[in-house]
């Protein structure tokens, strides 16, 4: 069962369309992945899902609720949550600071200190710093707590704008089994990201962008052992 599904979706930048049409699905319990270049489309494409920019055309259904024109606070409640691109942590607050912003969606917070520390236990290091200023950690540290501060409103559909974005390739991988653990304890994952041969080695299914219009689909191995993928995004 599709828990999003994006149809014949149009954006536009004044007059550049930035997304020609594209239709794809997330079913639940999937991790899906959307890969291509810088300016693709894949950016545009998550902040047309979440509301930030408005589409032309098309539609975009989610959990059964048409939320095609509904404001982006509105579709965190009905349980999609965002990771964007940047991590965008409120750089001036504590880490507890941040993952209290998290949880603002929810309406019984009696459950706040048992989420809080199942953040804390999958992410030690912001155990550890949970008194710091979030504008002071690593680039890592930073990362690990928007995806904490994300998980914190208990997602049915998580949404990852490259979360492996200027870290080691040592995070890089701890972010990867992160985001597979993530997904095994019931949390849905829509997965924008340039590392493709990470992404895709994690990915139930994936779709290909190209100048705002879905090129290839397959499942991430099929993707994984495309030549034209190989050869475009995986240096083969």
């Amino acid at each position: 069962m599709a828990m999003l599904e994006v149809k014949n979706l149009e954006v536009y930048y004044g007059v550049i369309c930035a997304l020609k049409g594209i239709s794809f699905e997330v079913n639940e319990g999937e991790i899906v992945t959307l890969i291509g270049a810088n300016g693709a489309g894949k950016t545009t494409t998550m902040q047309s899902v979440v509301g930030l920019i408005p589409a032309r055309a098309g539609s975009v259904t989610f959990d059964g609720h048409d939320i095609t024109k509904t404001p982006c606070h509105k579709i965190v409640h009905l349980g999609m949550t965002q990771v964007p691109e940047g991590r965008r942590i409120f750089q001036e607050l504590t880490v507890y600071e941040n993952l209290l912003m998290g949880a603002y969606s929810m309406k019984d917070q009696s459950g706040f200190k048992t989420d809080l520390e199942a953040v804390y236990t999958r992410f030690p290091r912001l155990a550890e710093r949970r008194n710091q200023i979030a504008g002071t950690l690593s680039g890592g540290e930073q990362q690990m707590l928007a995806m904490g501060r994300a998980i914190m409103s208990h997602p049915k559909l998580l949404m990852l704008d490259e979360p492996s974005m200027g870290l080691s390739p040592l995070l890089v991988d701890q972010v990867f089994e992160i985001i597979k653990d993530i997904n095994k304890d019931g949390t849905t994952i829509l997965l924008v990201e340039q590392n493709a041969g990470k992404s895709l080695a994690i990915s139930d299914r994936a779709y290909v962008l190209e100048n705002g219009k879905i090129v290839l689909t397959g499942t991430g191995e099929e993707l994984a052992a495309s030549e034209m993928v190989k050869k475009a995004y995986l240096g083969g």
